[in-house]
């Protein structure tokens, strides 16, 4: 099986990227029960803790004419001038390497989230927290495994976009804790949660809806790790310290919002780039995908009181406002269902196919 750097489509992909940091590995001696809902938290991250390899039917393969067997419509080129002029087959190659480049930015962001839950543990001064960080170390690490065995599917694969490595960096440098989890816990495990969720709502796939329900299933708890930190943490901070924070947040955001731009598709399909970006800036669904991406970061923002008028006027302008009210606790229980009730048919469908193997076999 071809390595993931060879699978790249375009050349001299660096092997490595590092990042240089300073920032204090803090010890807590401090062996109390520490705080219940944290506690409660890492003991579900222990109980839920799950094995890539034997979980998902990796014998499962993605469809040829479109892998995860998305609908046209949600590409950000359906109906463009761009999108009509493709013959079949170009088309067809269209949707490899487009739905390979949101399964690659999953996989890059993984790997991001593996280093900073890292981080989080040598950094953040509380033990409880060190506790909950060092399962989602493990859960990180499982779905970057995850998504490289379903990216080796595709046959190609697409590096990690500049936003997002920006924002990364940013999460890397910062000497202060908080500005880790406000950078992945928050910002972009709050984006992925959505992302996440629109292909395992709509993928006809099953394997692609497993790796991504399974994945969610963690992710919930990973935000609400997040969320619980910081409400803690926040109301002690002076209010200018605060404001610094809501401008880190307002700047994340708008930065994110331009990650699923997908230039390098363009690129790599020899299209013209600036034409198909204007045209999916515009599109409606588009602009929907993107509302969409934040509906689980603007509850969180407000939940952990960084809910100034800079966020607030950030989150009006951008249309995402009305997610402040969303129910947290419900969606991450609908994350959990949803991935058992994927696990029950699963089974159903291999015992169906063990039985009428034994039974042709007589």
């Amino acid at each position: 099986m071809a390595s993931l750097r060879e699978l790249y489509p375009m050349p001299d992909i660096d092997k490595h990227w590092s990042v240089p940091q300073q920032f204090d590995a803090t010890f807590d001696f401090e062996y109390d029960e520490g705080r219940s809902t944290l506690m409660h938290l890492y003991q579900k991250g222990k109980d839920m803790q799950w094995d890539a390899v034997n979980r998902i039917d990796w014998d499962l393969e993605l469809d040829f004419e479109n892998p995860m067997q998305l609908p046209d419509e949600g590409i950000a080129l359906h109906g463009s001038p761009m999108w009509d002029k493709m013959t079949k087959k170009e088309r067809i190659e269209f949707r490899r390497h487009a739905q390979a480049w949101n399964i690659s930015q999953f996989m890059q962001g993984e790997q991001a989230a593996l280093i900073c839950a890292a981080k989080i543990v040598e950094s953040v001064p509380d033990l409880d927290a060190k506790f909950y960080a060092a399962t989602q170390v493990m859960d990180e690490a499982r779905h970057v495994e995850a998504y490289k065995k379903l990216m080796q599917k595709f046959g190609v694969a697409y590096p990690m976009t500049e936003p997002l490595r920006q924002l990364v960096d940013e999460a890397l440098r910062d000497s202060r804790w908080d500005f880790t989890y406000l950078a992945m816990q928050v910002v972009i495990e709050g984006l992925a949660l959505a992302a996440f969720g629109t292909i395992r709502d709509l993928a006809q796939n099953p394997l692609a809806k497993m790796v991504n329900a399974y994945v969610m299933e963690d992710e919930a708890r990973h935000v609400a790790f997040g969320r619980l930190s910081l409400r803690d943490y926040y109301p002690q901070l002076t209010d200018a310290e605060r404001a610094e924070r809501e401008e880190f947040l307002v700047e994340a955001c708008y930065h994110m919002r331009d990650r699923f731009q997908a230039r390098e598709v363009y690129e790599v399909m020899g299209l013209p780039v600036e034409e198909c970006i204007e045209w999916a800036e515009k599109s409606e669904m588009n602009q929907l995908f993107r509302t969409l991406l934040f509906q689980r970061i603007v509850p969180v923002v407000k939940d952990i009181g960084l809910w100034g008028p800079k966020i607030q006027k950030a989150y009006a302008d951008m249309g995402v406002l009305h997610y402040a009210d969303q129910d947290l606790d419900l969606l991450a229980k609908q994350d959990e269902e949803v991935a058992r009730d994927l696990d029950t048919k699963h089974q159903d469908v291999r015992t169906a196919y063990v039985q009428a193997v034994a039974g042709h076999a007589e």
